[in-house]
């Protein structure tokens, strides 16, 4: 798409949301809603996203507009359905799966994701049941409401990248952990790429394998990054 504006600027409606305007026309979403936005932070992110665009208009580089976007036109009209699709992953998380073998994986697995689980199981009041290998394992109806009353319990806007986070690792647990902050970006992640690493030391390293790590830590990232934008004051 070629660039059809010179400038960008962030106005402050009345009722305390912020737009972002290109040539003085309010930015709408993909689906043509009105982009109000909860926080001058997000605000200027996304000013600042269109505004670096050349000649043509790159939606690929629009991190922050994109995830806007999603809590307009996605999470807001079908919040129920989102809550339900995030709070999904608690009846299969990745931490309450351990590999049956080598004993090496184990370990790390056990030591690393032992006090994530537990700090779940605390926090939210529920126990967890923990498998290995390909055996399935069945949560708790009391577990499953648990997880979904915290999903729940999150506004639109940052169901956003819980929503990312949860899809890229795997794991409602961490991504939890990573909304309320005790986790970065880069610890989520590497958490949940414990068994890839522990191959990649064994096997060597596949290159589209890496470019995909690579891909998804970068959405973490931007994730991260929203989220953080959230809180900025206005």
């Amino acid at each position: 798409m070629k660039r059809f504006y010179k400038t960008v600027a962030v106005t402050e409606a009345d009722d305390g949301s912020f737009l972002v305007s290109l040539d003085d026309r309010a930015l709408s979403s993909p689906a043509k809603r009105p982009l109000r936005l909860p926080t001058r932070g997000v605000a200027e992110a996304i000013a600042e996203e269109w505004d670096a665009q050349g000649e043509k208009v790159d939606p690929s580089s629009m991190a922050m507009m994109s995830f806007a976007a999603t809590v307009t036109d996605r999470v807001t009209p079908q919040r129920d359905h989102v809550v339900g699709e995030i709070a999904g992953f608690g009846g299969s998380d990745l931490l309450c799966f351990l590999a049956d073998g080598p004993d090496e994986l184990v370990a790390r697995q056990m030591s690393q994701w032992t006090p994530w689980r537990e700090r779940a199981e605390k926090r939210l009041a529920l126990r967890l049941a923990v498998t290995s290998g390909v055996m399935p394992v069945r949560q708790s109806e009391e577990s499953l409401d648990a997880f979904r009353a915290a999903v729940d319990a999150v506004d639109d806007w940052h169901l956003a990248p819980l929503h990312t986070a949860t899809s890229i690792t795997g794991s409602l647990i961490l991504a939890l952990a990573f909304l309320d902050g005790e986790l970065g970006a880069r610890e989520a992640f590497d958490l949940s790429q414990i068994d890839e690493a522990f191959q990649v030391e064994k096997w060597g390293q596949d290159r589209e394998a890496e470019q995909r790590r690579r891909n998804l830590l970068a959405e973490m990232t931007a994730a991260e990054r929203f989220k953080g934008l959230l809180r900025t004051v206005n």
